[in-house]
This record gives structure tokens, C-alpha cells and sequence, in this order.
């Protein structure tokens, strides 16, 4: 079967949670599942970028549902008040934004910021929105096929002592995957019938490979990111489909990892895919989680 946007069922009377809608995959995904009659909640770091894709997405779905709220996921305050202000049924969370390849830095609360925004930012906001999640509902996390490269660095999950751009954005990614797994299996044990599952995009034509060569300040860097885009990736809307699919589609299976199905896994239609054997290991995935409630301060019980 051929996983399109098309196929989407109709999402009228559901409300989903999209990070990092304002560009790229997010931006994508909210356009289809407003096409699809969903209320979509735009969570974005910048109000005034948000209000730019929301313009950008009404000129194109004229029905479209959206809601807009600042969220900041380097931010453990932004992140309480983004739920705390956040009324009523969520019926699936896309923990979407990003960051990658970034040159060293600190989140408001002292993580590494790739380790930071990707996963422990994420792990919060999934523990203050779960007393909502519907019953039904579900958690789709947008890892990357660089998830295989990665390893989790328990002794110096920060990069403190050694810092490599890549490793860390590795790391990031392997933890959500963990992450996603080890939140079905909790899901498992509570006995409810809600979903986490993993997605990656492939390679695909966003803001992100650029922005690591502005990041960097390096003008040739930015020439050499926009020309493999141009010549290799697929577009951000194809990039969106596992994410859209894990999120609206009936017969996906909880825990379940999907990605495209094409060259390399790189490009094409999504299909259901193993991760890595690193990102499979429930002991690693259960120590991630205890050190994640510790290094946030919240118990993230179901």
C-alpha cells in the first residue's frame, strides 16, 4: 500500500500537538492534517514564524484549524507553561523540533542543547501533556536514521569533557528512540490502549542542513548544504509521510519505527523499519528514562 497524504483518514473533531511546526517536517505535517480536518496546535519557539506558516498553510486550506502557542523546548519553564495553559483531549503529539549539528552550547537549564531540545525537552512535554493524551491516543517522535551512529554517554551525557557536533546529534537521536519504545512498553503495562511510536524523514529538503552551515558561519558550508539538498533529497513533503502515517494511520503498531522506504531508506514511501541495536535495548532505554527524570526533576509516571 502506498502511504500518501491522500490516504489520511478524516481527522474532523481531533486535536493534535505539532513542535516545530512553523518549518520543515512540522510545517508539512500540519498542512496535511489541517487538510484532513484536524485542529492542529502549532507548539513553536517563534510566534512570529508560526503566524508566517499559518498564513502560509490558510492559503492553501481555507478550512484549516490552527492554534498557535509558544513553546521553547530548551526551556523547562516554557515547557510547564506551554502545558499548564494547554485545556482538553490531546489525541496524538508529534514531538517534531529540532536542532542539529550545532556548535556546543547550553539549554536556559544547563543541558546540552542538542540532547536538551531533542530528547529531555520532548521527554517533558510528553510527561505534562499524558494525563491528556486520549485513550485511544497517540506519540509519534521524530528520531533520524543517524540514530544508528549514535551512542548514549552515560558519563558525560553532555558533552562536557568531549564535544563532536555529530555525536551529539547522534546521541539525541538514539535517545529518541529509546524513548519512543520504552514509553510503548510503560503504555503495555499500564494496560491502555494509546501508541508511541518512531519516525525518521530520510534525507529531505529542510531548514536543517542549512542552518547547521549558518550556525558555523561558513558561506561554503551553506553553498555545499543547498546543493545536496537541491540534488539529493526528497522534498519536505515526501520527508513528513512516516510522520503522518505513524500519527493517522489504523494499522500501525505501537512501539513500531518507520522511515522511508526507498534508496537507502533515504527516500520514498513509508514502510515499517528496525532501528538500530542499540536503540532495541530495554535496559538502556529503562536507564535513559530514570536518568531523564532525574536530570529534568519530574516523575513521569502513567
Amino acid at each position: 500500500m502506498t502511504r500518501t497524504a491522500e490516504s489520511i483518514p478524516n481527522l474532523s473533531d481531533r486535536r493534535f500537538v505539532v513542535t516545530g511546526a512553523n518549518s520543515g517536517i512540522g510545517l508539512e505535517t500540519t498542512r496535511e492534517l489541517a487538510r484532513a480536518g484536524a485542529t492542529v496546535v502549532m507548539a513553536c519557539r517563534s510566534r512570529d514564524r508560526a503566524e508566517a506558516a499559518a498564513g502560509e498553510i490558510y492559503a492553501d486550506v481555507g478550512h484549516a484549524d490552527l492554534v498557535i502557542e509558544s513553546l521553547d523546548l530548551a526551556s523547562l519553564e516554557s515547557i510547564r507553561s506551554f502545558a499548564a495553559e494547554l485545556d482538553g483531549t490531546v489525541d496524538v503529539l508529534v514531538n517534531n523540533a529540532g536542532v542539529m549539528g550545532i556548535p556546543r552550547g547550553e539549554t536556559e537549564d544547563g543541558f546540552e542543547k542538542q540532547l536538551g531540545i531533542n530528547h529531555l525537552g520532548h521527554f517533558v512535554l510528553t510527561a505534562h501533556l499524558s494525563d491528556q493524551l486520549a485513550a485511544d491516543g497517540r506519540v509519534v517522535t521524530v528520531s533520524s536514521a543517524m540514530h544508528e551512529r549514535g551512542q548514549i554517554d552515560f558519563g558525560d551525557l553532555h558533552s562536557r569533557h568531549s564535544y563532536g557536533p555529530w555525536e551529539a546529534y547522534s546521541q539525541s537521536k538514539l535517545a529518541n528512540v529509546l524513548f519512543a519504545r520504552e514509553l510503548q512498553r510503560r503504555f503495555e503495562a499500564a494496560g491502555t490502549d494509546q501508541r508511541s511510536l518512531a519516525v525518521h524523514p530520510g534525507y529531505a529538503d529542510t531548514d536543517l542542513q542549512p542552518r547547521v552551515a549558518r550556525a558555523k558561519g561558513s558561506r561554503i558550508q551553506l553553498g555545499m548544504m543547498w546543493a545536496a539538498n537541491a540534488v539529493f533529497a526528497q522534498p519536505a513533503s515526501m520527508g513528513a509521510l512516516p510522520t503522518l502515517y505513524a500519527a493517522t494511520a489504523p494499522d500501525v503498531n505501537g512501539g513500531g519505527y518507520y522511515g522511508p522506504g526507498g534508496l537507502l531508506n533515504m527516500r520514498g514511501y513509508p514502510e515499517r523499519q528496525e532501528p538500530s541495536k542499540r536503540a532495541q535495548n530495554p535496559k538502556t532505554a529503562k536507564r535513559l528514562w530514570d536518568v531523564s527524570e532525574g536530570e529534568t526533576d519530574i516523575d513521569f509516571s502513567l
